[in-house]
């Protein structure tokens, strides 16, 4: 599976859980340009599913997806450049 960015008007990628950084990578189309983006696992159990244990990260991730796509928007927004790497105080609080 890809890493990098696609050109053009290609689909983006589908999200996906790297294990050896322990991030769900994914991308946004911000002005038809996919945006790479990372979250971690941590973060995302953290903030949506405190005190859970062995969640899967992609599960909580697509049930996210529209606030993670929104944070990493906001960022680029703000001037991040990719990859951008959303941290707990880039999302919203539930």
């Amino acid at each position: 599976m890809s890493e990098q960015p696609l050109s053009g008007t290609a689909p983006v990628d589908p999200p996906f859980f790297h294990e050896a950084s322990g991030t769900v990578r994914f991308w946004v189309l911000i002005d038809s340009h996919p945006m790479g983006a990372s979250i971690s696992r941590d973060i995302l159990r953290y903030r949506f599913r405190p005190g859970a244990q062995g969640d899967d990260p992609m599960e909580i991730f697509a049930q996210y997806a529209d606030q993670l796509e929104a944070a990493v928007r906001r960022r680029v927004a703000q001037g991040s450049i990719e990859p951008v790497m959303l941290r707990e105080f880039d999302l919203p609080r539930g």
